[in-house]
């Protein structure tokens, strides 16, 4: 991606004021509530306990607009309460800023039919998520070397499980993983490694929570610069990669 070009969400910013208008939701003073959830109303009762949501390591927040519901994943849950103009006028300087955004933006794109998996699935199918997403990844790209950006245990463990631990590498920001061995790979420095992960993979996969901690634009240049391949996972992701038109998979969300 060019240097000249606007950051992800400021160009997605920009492309949902539009939508606003053409809706005529803009003037419209629909309240939208976001509220923090707790780990058992976002993902259920898996029985592995080592997603981040469950160790407390991040939350879900769910925006609700006319009775639908979009999620962002954060590391800074807070609630809000304000019209959709409000919303789409936040400065974005903040995880809390970004994360009430996306999970609006992707309550109203879910409200208007235009994205589909904007609430995140639960229960036991975080983990068959994990397994489709492996085999997605074998699908499209036969046996490729692997980068995976964020720590996500399931998705971790399936892709090595698919491709050999010598086949896949892993990034993360937390200082608890970092050089730590999880499935028989190391795990990287998030902050100074991401470069050198998506040079060494073939294609990348990450989260879209990665728009919220705003480490998106970083690993997004990299990807475009070095004409990698890239899996974009999850709901936070949802309304950014519609607007953007960027690949995104979420094999077993749900509908808001």
């Amino acid at each position: 991606m060019s240097n000249t070009r606007a950051p992800i969400l400021e160009q997605a910013k920009d492309r949902f004021q539009d939508i606003l208008k053409e809706e005529k939701l803009a003037d419209v003073e629909v309240s939208v509530r976001v509220v923090p959830l707790t780990p058992e109303e976002a993902i259920g009762t898996p029985e592995r306990r080592d997603f981040p949501i469950i160790i407390g390591k991040e939350r879900v927040i769910e925006a609700s607009l006319l009775e639908t519901k979009g999620q962002a994943f954060t590391d800074a849950p807070q609630e809000y309460r304000g019209t959709l103009r409000q919303i789409a006028e936040l400065p974005l300087n903040t995880n809390q800023e970004r994360a009430i955004f996306i999970a609006s933006l992707n309550a109203t794109l879910g409200h208007l039919g235009r994205i589909e998996a904007t609430v995140h699935c639960k229960d036991e199918d975080p983990e068959s998520c994990a397994v489709d997403l492996a085999e997605t990844v074998a699908k499209k790209f036969g046996n490729p070397e692997v980068g995976l950006i964020g720590l996500n245990p399931a998705i971790a463990e399936r892709l090595v499980d698919k491709f050999g631990s010598n086949r896949v590498r892993i990034t993360d920001l937390s200082q608890d993983n970092i050089g730590s061995r999880k499935f028989g790979v190391e795990i990287w420095n998030g902050s100074t490694r991401t470069e050198d992960l998506v040079a060494a993979s073939d294609v990348v996969v990450f989260t879209g929570t990665t728009l919220v901690n705003a480490t998106f634009d970083e690993i997004w240049g990299f990807v475009q610069a070095l004409d990698k391949e890239y899996l974009v996972y999850g709901i936070t992701a949802a309304g950014v990669c519609y607007l953007c038109g960027i690949d995104r998979i979420c094999p077993r969300g749900r509908a808001g």
